[in-house]
């Protein structure tokens, strides 16, 4: 695995773009920024708060979630402190042109409830996207989380699954039918098939609609993820590890050189080069994957 850029203040959300350069969001740098082949960085935007999972939109522009802040501390490698900065901003989704760099706020709130701390994103065929809202540890309790779908002209944002414990990264299966979500408390990844843009299949019980696709039998702290073409589920985890959950729900875990790998995408003309983000290096890995990534739906 090579290691093209270093530095990076927690580095998340990678997007590979059509010129070879990989935009990344720095969780604690608050900003969009575009690492070259070379390594060589430039800042797109300053967005404030918490940037966390950042996607290409329908219009070429880079959506963000932002969490609104975080506080984080670090010993010897390891996350040791973790929760709600105390500069919290509010969570957010934002819209940045990639041209301009000009930033703003989409989504700030659903049915009149502010989010919390919006996490991860990723668009559908139609336009539309999926993004969670982790919640946030706070000194008394934890947040509830949730899984919301919206619209990239910020007419319409819908909530669709209520009191999730910590959902975290977000995916789409490689014919759109089905979502999926990782959970970092449960240490697992449910899914749910779809009846249409952002609609759940309903179960009997409509509290609880998804099925568990896989789960890492150690209970490790999953992160965010792609999908690879073939259907199995690659999802970032500490420690160490790319965690691979296969359709019928085995897991194999690849290692990887950062002790708190944050995110991972795919690219290249064969879609078999894959970006990682560490966040505890403050690294942006590149490596060659055995199989193709499942194409997205927007490109830049």
């Amino acid at each position: 695995m090579q290691v093209v850029a270093e530095g990076l203040n927690v580095p998340e959300g990678p997007i590979v773009l059509d010129d070879g350069s990989v935009l990344v969001v720095e969780v604690m740098g608050k900003t969009l920024t575009r690492v070259r082949a070379d390594g060589a960085r430039q800042v797109v935007a300053n967005l404030g708060g918490g940037p966390n999972g950042a996607a290409i939109g329908p219009d070429g522009a880079v959506y963000v979630c932002n969490n609104g802040g975080l506080d984080m501390e670090w010993a010897q490698g390891r996350l040791t402190h973790y929760g709600r900065a105390k500069a919290y901003a509010g969570g957010s989704i934002q819209r940045v042109d990639l041209r301009t760099g000009k930033v703003e706020v989409l989504y700030a709130a659903c049915d009149g409830a502010p989010f919390s701390g919006p996490n991860d994103i990723v668009f559908d065929a139609t336009g539309g996207f999926w993004f969670t809202d982790s919640g946030h540890r706070l000194p008394e309790y934890k947040e509830w989380g949730a899984l919301y779908y919206a619209q990239p002209d910020g007419s319409r944002v819908t909530r669709i699954q209520s009191h999730l414990a910590l959902p975290n990264g977000v995916g789409l299966s490689p014919d759109g039918g089905a979502v999926y979500v990782a959970d970092s408390i449960a240490g697992s990844v449910w899914g749910c098939e779809l009846a249409g843009p952002g609609q759940l299949q309903m179960a009997e019980v409509p509290a609880w609609t998804g099925r568990t696709v896989g789960r890492q039998t150690d209970l490790a702290g999953l992160d965010s993820m792609a999908v690879e073409a073939s259907g199995r589920i690659c999802v970032a985890s500490a420690p160490q590890r790319i965690c691979i959950i296969t359709p019928d729900g085995l897991t194999e875990n690849v290692a990887v050189p950062d002790p708190m790998p944050t995110n991972l995408c795919f690219g290249g003309a064969d879609m078999r080069d894959v970006w990682i983000t560490g966040g505890a290096g403050g690294t942006l890995i590149k490596t060659r994957w055995p199989r193709p990534g499942a194409p997205l739906a927007f490109r830049a």
